[in-house]
């Protein structure tokens, strides 16, 4: 066992999506064809929002969210520090400012009672993140976002799957648009990929747009109407080439078939871990709350401090586990540093990074490697 690397996540494909993605292959349409639009209704259906745009990768999602929220030079936008960098690097690329939120010591979501004091005149978005998994209270993040007239994108790369009291995130009930990432260790993959959910047909117009370079070839839709025919388009937004291929798409809407299997094994493998881990002392296991139903993107556990945190890493990835730790707190890089931003500013964030290691986490992960990677984990709190 301890040869074979076992990575914190990684996708899994089958023979159904090989199939998909080759047939894509044999025909006429590799790009901007049916197979899109179709993935597209497939998320639909899944997750109850009533538009899906389908673009390369969760980063587009998120650069296109934000300029369909119209977020310009001085606008200021909240979103958690716990985070990939695109949450809060899309608010830049729209010239925006980012304010960073601490967060929930138990979920690692953005900590909603603290956003209210952050919002000012110029607070134009709130992106919270569903961490790991688990969902925002989007019911109580909805009501300030009422109360200030505030745009809410939901960042759900983590959380396809996951259930909101009840209801799939993704819907849109609470929010204005929501992304997905198809990052091959997200829950499903379409080897690089993402979309945007909303239900608002003024957004998802302005999406489908800025997709294809703002460019437009619907004639009702044309601001110039003295030009004709059927050769004419029109570029009315600045936007950009972040199209997804048909073949991607393919091998999206097979592994939309599989997804509801995906997150039941995913959830399969957080009993046990809490099963076998819950009375060891030294490790603090993830949470999930009573209005959640967390698809586990990642199953972060936490140590006792910074130092141990260190030696277990070490400890594990010596046994060829493949642990990984999510996030550093995006104002923690350089570049954040370098616009202003310094070290204290979310401490709970802080807090839970120096603690945090995500442990391996996907479909294909199999009992005995589970079980070795507990008692590697146990193991390793006798040995720091």
């Amino acid at each position: 066992m301890s040869d074979k690397l076992i990575p914190y996540g990684k996708q899994y494909i089958d023979d159904a999506d090989i199939s998909s993605v080759s047939g894509v292959l044999k025909t006429d349409w590799i790009t901007q064809g049916p197979k899109v639009r179709e993935f597209e209704e497939s998320l639909c259906k899944y997750t109850g929002a009533k538009y899906a745009v389908a673009v390369s990768n969760g980063t587009a999602a998120l650069h296109m969210a934000a300029l369909a929220a119209e977020i310009q030079n001085g606008d200021e936008v909240i979103t958690s520090p716990l985070t990939f960098a695109a949450s809060a690097n899309c608010v830049l690329y729209c010239g925006g400012n980012v304010v960073f939120c601490d967060i929930e010591p138990d979920t690692g979501n953005i900590a909603i009672d603290k956003i209210e004091s952050l919002i000012t005149k110029k607070t134009k978005a709130i992106i919270p993140v569903h961490y790991s998994g688990h969902p925002v209270d989007l019911e109580k993040l909805e009501k300030i976002a009422k109360k200030y007239n505030l745009i809410v994108i939901e960042d759900a790369a983590h959380a396809l799957g996951a259930e909101y009291k009840g209801d799939k995130i993704g819907n849109c009930k609470y929010s204005d648009m929501t992304i997905l990432s198809f990052h091959p260790v997200k829950h499903i993959t379409t080897g690089e990929g993402g979309a945007v959910l909303t239900n608002r047909k003024d957004l998802y117009d302005k999406l489908m747009a800025v997709r294809t370079h703002g460019i437009t070839k619907e004639n009702f839709r044309y601001y110039d109407s003295k030009y004709d025919g059927a050769w004419y388009y029109e570029m009315q937004y600045l936007g950009f080439n972040y199209r997804i291929t048909d073949f991607q798409c393919a091998l999206g809407i097979s592994q939309m078939n599989k997804l509801d299997s995906f997150v039941k094994r995913r959830r399969e493998i957080a009993k046990i871990y809490k099963e076998k881990l819950a009375d060891i002392k030294g490790i603090t296991l993830p949470t999930e709350k009573g209005y959640a139903k967390s698809s586990y993107h990642l199953y972060p556990i936490r140590t006792e401090s910074r130092i141990k945190r260190k030696k277990m890493f070490d400890f594990l990835r010596s046994k060829n586990i493949g642990v990984q730790v999510h996030y550093i707190p995006v104002y923690s890089h350089p570049y954040y540093r370098n616009l202003g931003y310094k070290e204290g500013l979310c401490p709970l964030a802080e807090e839970f990074y120096y603690r945090e290691i995500s442990m391996p986490m996907y479909p294909a992960l199999t009992n005995e490697e589970l079980i070795y990677t507990v008692n590697s984990i146990k193991e390793a709190v006798n040995a720091i």
